[in-house]
């Protein structure tokens, strides 16, 4: 029993203090691990759904312990999702049948995903709001439904999960900024950024997109 306790002391001891808020070695390992699964992402390889699950289960602790608890059960998502989606990486099908290849999702389905973030925000927000002691609960709500979307979107390859990302990342500096989580703003100011290369990455590698030139 004296183990995982040491280990727990350890990692969430400070590193190094930033902007006057301490950074944990757990926030500091969540970060390289976050940062290499978004560079496998980027290039469409499997390997990046081992690291988000690793990475969201650093994530959750930290979260949690900064009383993000939406962020937090995000992370208990993520884990799930990502399992599902490296399955679908590795065997997923289209509607044809081809194995799954970078797409556009078209104006219906982004349509009925924009839907399903606006409602589902208000009913997360009202619900962190009554159920814990967050101090910012619809803030908190926010990136935490539009990040679920997101995760679905990168698990069936569809070009506009790095749309989607771009905002939530945007939206996320400024909510980790509220905290005092710096490496964390970091991070996500370095995802935002990421999300609009990786964007164009994928848009390059559309069917029938003709490579650009140098």
């Amino acid at each position: 029993m004296g183990e995982p306790a040491e280990i727990s002391r350890l990692v969430m001891r400070t590193a190094f203090d930033l902007l006057g808020s301490p950074v944990t070695w757990l926030e500091v390992l969540a970060f390289g691990l976050s940062l290499w699964m978004v560079r496998c992402n980027m290039r469409v390889q499997p390997l990046a759904w081992p690291l988000a699950i690793a990475a969201s289960a650093l994530y959750g602790v930290l979260f949690a312990h900064s009383r993000l608890y939406g962020e937090a059960a995000l992370q208990v998502v993520f884990i799930m999702v990502s399992a599902w989606g490296w399955q679908q990486w590795l065997r997923g099908r289209d509607a044809t049948g081809a194995p799954l290849a970078v797409r556009r999702l078209g104006n219906r389905g982004g349509l009925w995903v924009g839907l399903a973030v606006l409602a589902a925000w208000p009913a997360l927000g009202m619900l962190l709001d009554r159920a814990t002691d967050s101090d910012v609960p619809y803030a908190d709500a926010l990136p935490t439904v539009a990040s679920v979307a997101g995760q679905w979107l990168l698990a069936r390859k569809y070009l506009e999960n790095w749309p989607v990302w771009l905002v939530v990342n945007i939206i996320s500096v400024g909510l980790f900024a509220w905290k005092g989580l710096w490496l964390t703003v970091v991070l996500y100011g370095i995802f935002a950024l990421l999300s609009w290369w990786g964007w164009q990455a994928w848009r390059r590698m559309l069917p029938g997109t003709a490579p650009a030139h140098a």
